[in-house]
C-alpha cells in the first residue's frame, strides 16, 4: 500500500494564512502596511460578528481551539476572504459571546 501525502497545510499554518488573507486592518488604500489599529493590543486581532457586524478583539490563542477554528472555516465558506471588511464571523453575537466566554 502506497503512502499518500496530503497537500493540506498543517492546521496552524492554514489558520495563519486565513487571517492574512482576510485582514484588511492596518492597510492604507494603496496597500502599504500601516500597522495594527491602536485599539488592538499585541497578541490579539479584531473580528466582526453578527448581522450588525459588531467588532470584538480576541486573543490569538483562540486560534488553537477547535470551536474557533470551526467558525473560521464557516467564515471562509460563507464570506470568503477577498473583502475589505476584515474577518467576519457568521454567527449570532450571543453565540459568539458565549463561545468566547468558554474559551477564556
Amino acid at each position: 500500500m502506497a503512502i499518500r501525502r496530503s497537500s493540506k497545510l498543517p492546521q496552524a499554518a492554514a489558520i495563519k494564512q486565513m487571517l492574512k488573507r482576510c485582514s484588511s486592518l492596518g492597510r492604507k488604500p494603496n496597500g502599504e502596511k500601516e500597522g495594527p489599529p491602536d485599539d488592538v493590543p499585541k497578541g490579539h486581532f479584531a473580528v466582526y460578528v453578527g448581522a450588525s457586524r459588531s467588532r470584538f478583539i480576541v486573543p490569538i490563542s483562540f486560534l488553537t481551539h477547535p470551536e474557533f477554528q470551526s467558525l473560521l472555516r464557516q467564515a471562509e465558506e460563507e464570506f470568503g476572504f477577498g473583502h475589505d471588511m476584515g474577518l467576519t464571523i457568521p454567527c449570532e453575537e450571543v453565540v459568539f459571546r458565549s463561545l468566547t466566554a468558554m474559551l477564556r
